[in-house]
């Protein structure tokens, strides 16, 4: 095998070879684009500015759904389609995709009304092919959810969706991609579009890793770069057509906001959904939708707004708890690519997937997390008369894969490495030293799958992997200094750092953390 920057030089150097397909971003849909083409005999390549999943697709609300509140906007065609997908995720992804049940509590005066509300999930499960949804009275809710308020509580919806680990989700769909003979690179930024007869034919790109120039050409070349996608579409003297609107969220640990799955209300002051959930050992607390003004390749944070926002709705639903600011560990804040339609309210922008065929570039945008599959199939069906026949069947979300053997680990640990690693879990623990596969500062992450990730997943950056090769920077923000040493040791071992480079890795990822995703000031 390869060393990790050997083989990203030998990634590099065969970037010259004619292209079918040449994804531009590597988010979940430029991710999922490349993994449907390579598994149907396409020679498809994709380039990532930054790291892989570094935008949105690490920073959603890591929410599987089939987006209930579409409903009332009259989207069913959006919600079905979600929803379909979800159950198929949930089907071809065990221990990636999980199911979780969500509450809404319905007060006296609240919108959706419960009847409406009914209606709607009546509806929602009707597009699954199943019912998921109960009517629990006011005690049977406390004894779910004793943390709610309780005053004058009616009642609660109880339904199902899904949750994921997002970065995970995108590195997956890599990892297959690159098993169906793709080529995925980070740290490539296609900056200028090549031309030929008007039309788009590949692009020059800049290695901001080792430098220099690449020139690389396809047949077809699909923009996939989420919100920054008008930033590639620029380069053809188009308008923009994006509105880019930040979505940040709390994280708490589990301890101060104990849930055993969602609390789904509308926030007292807009009635815009919020949600409160389970994640990898933490509380998350989110989502906000504000316009999101910022250059390209900045990161985006949560704002002092955003936070009294989140905090506010807190103390609503959860007034007993009173939690504050201080309570968070970590906060993070992800820019959805939405289509800018005139709405003056954010929250009543379509979120429906657009596709636009510019010159040659084509470029795939819109939808949501969970749509991710169809917004692939489409942009495919998109380019297919430039290129020869290939097969869009249907086919699995993913094949699935066997647990891995490991007796010292729980099922539920199996089934998590099963599903975020797929057939590489075995080899993952086959491949860890004596003591790796402990778990990192009580986590459910093992270090062997830090050492994976270092030697496997194309880690550049400290920032790489513990923002999305793992969440450790999320949900155990403080192992990063408690488990130094260890952490030393295993980046000098597999990405072959000094101890200068060492250092300059973690000054500058403890300055990132602070600035993007470290608790509120």
């Amino acid at each position: 095998m390869l060393a990790p920057a050997n083989a990203r030089a030998a990634a590099i150097a065969r970037l010259d070879e004619p292209w079918d397909i040449l994804v531009i971003g590597g988010g979940v849909t430029g991710a999922a684009i490349l993994f449907e083409a390579a598994r149907r005999g396409l020679r498809a390549v994709l380039l990532e500015r930054s790291d892989f999943a570094s935008g949105a697709s690490s920073r959603s609300s890591k929410l599987v759904h089939g987006g209930l509140r579409y409903l009332k906007d009259g989207k069913f065609a959006l919600t079905r389609e979600s929803v379909r997908e979800r159950e198929a995720l949930l089907r071809d992804a065990p221990g990636l995709v999980e199911p979780m049940h969500f509450l809404m509590p319905h007060y006296p005066g609240s919108t959706p009304s419960p009847r409406t509300l009914g209606l709607g999930l009546a509806l929602y499960d009707l597009f699954a092919g199943h019912k998921t949804h109960r009517w629990l009275d006011a005690t049977e809710t406390m004894l779910l959810a004793p943390t709610i308020e309780s005053s004058g509580l009616l009642g609660a919806h109880d339904y199902l969706d899904a949750t994921t680990d997002d970065a995970r989700l995108v590195l997956r769909l890599i990892q297959e991609a690159r098993a169906a003979g793709a080529t995925a690179l980070n740290y490539i930024d296609a900056r200028e579009l090549l031309e030929r007869d008007g039309l788009t034919i590949g692009v020059r790109a800049t290695d901001t890793i080792g430098g220099g120039s690449i020139e690389v050409r396809a047949r077809a070349v699909i923009n996939a770069g989420g919100a920054s996608a008008d930033a590639v579409r620029s380069a053809l003297g188009v308008a923009a057509k994006l509105r880019p609107l930040r979505g940040s969220h709390l994280i708490l640990p589990d301890w101060r906001l104990p849930l055993a799955q969602a609390i789904a209300f509308a926030h007292p002051r807009d009635r815009r959904p919020v949600f409160a959930y389970p994640w990898l050992g933490v509380t998350l607390v989110g989502t906000t939708d504000v316009d999101h003004v910022a250059d390209r390749g900045s990161e985006p944070s949560i704002s002092d707004d955003e936070t009294r926002y989140l905090l506010e709705a807190l103390a609503y639903q959860f007034p007993r708890s009173a939690i504050g600011r201080g309570d968070a560990i970590a906060t993070f804040a992800g820019v959805r690519p939405v289509i800018y339609s005139g709405e003056r309210d954010p929250s009543k922008e379509p979120r429906d997937r657009a596709i636009w065929n510019e010159r040659g570039l084509l470029t795939v945008t819109g939808g949501k997390l969970t749509t991710f599959r169809p917004m692939a199939l489409a942009a495919l069906r998109a380019v297919a008369e430039r290129l020869d026949p290939f097969d869009l069947s249907a086919r699995p979300a993913f094949e699935r894969c066997e647990l891995p053997r490991a007796p010292e680990l729980s099922l539920a640990q199996r089934r998590r490495l099963a599903g975020c690693y797929g057939s590489s879990a075995q080899p993952l623990l086959d491949s860890a030293p004596p003591g790796d596969r402990e778990s990192i500062d009580g986590t459910s992450t093992l270090w062997a799958e830090l050492r994976w990730a270092a030697r496997n997943e194309s880690v550049e950056h400290l920032d790489d992997l513990l923002l999305r090769r793992t969440r450790l920077g999320l949900v155990a923000p403080q192992s990063e200094r408690r488990c130094s040493a260890r952490l030393r040791s295993l980046c000098m071992q597999e990405l072959g750092w000094d101890d200068a480079r060492f250092e300059r890795e973690t000054h500058a990822y403890r300055a990132l953390h602070a600035a993007y995703y470290g608790a509120p000031a």
